[in-house]
């Protein structure tokens, strides 16, 4: 029987590939996104796509409701924004604040509350895609102010998270994808979408009850909070 992962943020960039290569090795795919009559015609025919904003509580609590507690065996919280970078030390406006907070925070633990108990129940994996711009420990500039204190959240969402379902079975890690070259990341990134997601993959494929709290990157080094 063939797995299903859920990706949510997968009509480009990180969250695209994913859905591509998981397709191609025969899982169930359900890709989520804001606009699904647009990433269909990028996505594999044969992926299921769905509706989902998370930052709107009910667009949640609807996909949970199509689900109907559907065994998950990996999801992969990827939808995020970069936010404001004016290169230096400066703090957003509150409309910037909360649009990064509200996608990047609040938008897992949301996914994380619906959805866990479908990954626990799979014995499976969350991942959430954070960045080694939130780890406080290697943090070496002032730039995207709001970028970096939204990840440094995140991955408190994602230690919080594994204490919660962990024992219940799930098993949840933080993965920073490298600077990867999508429109996020720039032209100028280091690595190409399909290395980082491969790696991740492997990561995840990896990922046992050992790492559940763990920050990985696409390597599988583990990383400084």
């Amino acid at each position: 029987m063939s797995k299903t992962v859920l990706i949510a943020g997968a009509s480009r960039g990180i969250g695209l590939e994913f859905a591509v290569q998981y397709a191609a090795e025969g899982w169930r795919v359900i890709a989520c996104c804001r606009s699904p009559e647009q990433a269909r015609g990028w996505l594999p025919a044969d992926v299921d796509v769905q509706a989902l904003d998370v930052t709107d509580p009910e667009s949640v609590a609807a996909l949970g409701w199509h689900l109907d507690d559907e065994p998950l065996d990996l999801l992969i919280c990827n939808a995020g924004v970069f936010g404001p970078d004016t290169g230096s030390f400066a703090a957003p406006g509150d409309a910037a604040f909360d649009e990064v907070m509200h996608t990047n925070v609040l938008g897992p633990m949301r996914l994380i509350q619906v959805l866990a108990p479908c990954v626990a129940q799979a014995k499976g994996v969350i991942a959430v895609l954070s960045s080694k711009m939130g780890s406080i420990y290697e943090t070496s500039g002032a730039d995207a102010l709001a970028y970096r204190c939204s990840k440094a959240a995140s991955n408190m969402v994602v230690k919080a998270a594994a204490n919660e379902y962990g024992p219940q079975g799930a098993t949840v890690i933080a993965l920073h994808p490298g600077w990867v070259r999508t429109e996020m990341g720039g032209p100028n990134a280091l690595v190409g979408v399909s290395e980082s997601v491969e790696g991740l993959r492997q990561v995840i494929a990896d990922a046992g009850a050992d790492d559940n709290g763990c920050f990985l990157d696409y390597t599988g080094r583990n990383l400084s909070w």
